[in-house]
């Protein structure tokens, strides 16, 4: 796809595009803005998210709305007890002329909306997350690669923990955000109520086509950062190691364990996308802060007296930007 003379055109159009794209969701899914621009942030970055919220919150319906508008096939796996790993990636089968034939599962689709991915047990979570990582699958030792763009949208209810399976640390690192989601304002429920309770059907049109996330996903990589904004996110991600020589004081009050390199990763490529988004070419600092709870939430660990004074994670997060 070539239709920009050069990238700074590009990068004019995935800010329309994104606004596009706002509008069309939000004949669907009322309030949420902030939640909707993480998961597109995500997309555009070629990562994966977790949405973590009770039920009712419309994170399925959320997932489903941002794949039609962007004209993916789209696959739902509903995470139970008992689903094996074969029920996500597939499984060999015999023909009637006793051959062996490989009948793709679910995960070979372009989005995956993994529906409370803490119900199942780790075996079968890991199946997933192997084609988060490698983009591909391997069955009988034959390695078969999954369609581009494939994301990963794995939805958690944070109150139940009877019956689930916590994702690992090493998993959750993985997702590129955790998202939270919360309860509605007042006036975006009585907004949502009115356009749930009546007939008129909701038409979310297409904007964007696999091809042109692809384009997009390679201009959010070649955005030019300042190294100074580089030295920001990856001072951020190491202040959050207590066991480091110059640790910060909060990490060694309240941190049990620190983010890793993925995060500085992501905190400067979530940083440029968020400067797209915005109409900007280059990020700042105010890009990479935008974006670090979604990207440090899920890979810091707290201590028991940070437990006992009640100081949570995001809390943890503002202070160590402050």
């Amino acid at each position: 796809m070539t239709k920009f003379a050069s990238d700074v055109e590009a990068a004019n159009g995935l800010a329309s595009s994104y606004q596009k794209l706002r509008a069309e969701i939000s004949k669907v899914v009322i309030g949420q803005d902030e939640v909707v621009r993480q998961v597109l942030t995500a997309i555009f970055c070629q990562g994966h998210s977790l949405l973590v919220g009770v039920p009712g919150l419309a994170k399925t319906l959320l997932v489903q709305t941002i794949a039609t508008s962007l004209e993916l096939q789209f696959k739902r796996i509903q995470f139970t007890p008992d689903l094996m790993p074969s029920d996500i990636v597939g499984a060999e089968t015999m023909d009637k002329e006793r051959n062996f034939k490989f009948v793709k599962g679910p995960v070979f689709a372009n989005i995956i909306l993994a529906d409370e991915i803490n119900r199942t047990p780790p075996k079968t979570q890991a199946a997933l997350l192997e084609s988060m990582q490698e983009y591909a699958v391997t069955i009988a030792g034959q390695r078969y690669d999954l369609p581009r763009p494939f994301f990963v949208l794995a939805t958690q209810n944070p109150i139940e923990q009877e019956g689930t399976y916590p994702l690992p640390e090493a998993q959750l690192d993985r997702f590129m955000f955790n998202i939270m989601l919360t309860y509605p304002a007042f006036k975006d429920e009585v907004n949502v109520v009115k356009a749930t309770t009546s007939d008129e059907p909701k038409i979310v049109n297409k904007i964007l086509t696999g091809d042109e996330i692809t384009y997009y996903q390679h201009l959010v990589r070649r955005v030019p950062v300042a190294d100074n904004v580089i030295e920001y996110a990856v001072g951020l991600a190491n202040k959050t190691r207590s066991g480091v020589a110059n640790a910060s004081s909060i990490a060694r009050d309240y941190l049990e364990w620190g983010a890793g390199p993925r995060a500085s990763q992501y905190l400067v490529l979530g940083a440029k996308c968020n400067a797209l988004l915005n109409g900007k070419y280059s990020p700042d600092i105010e890009d990479v802060e935008a974006i670090a709870k979604p990207v440090l939430r899920h890979r810091i660990v707290r201590n028991f007296k940070a437990e006992a004074e009640g100081i949570s994670v995001d809390e943890i997060i503002e202070r160590l930007m402050r």
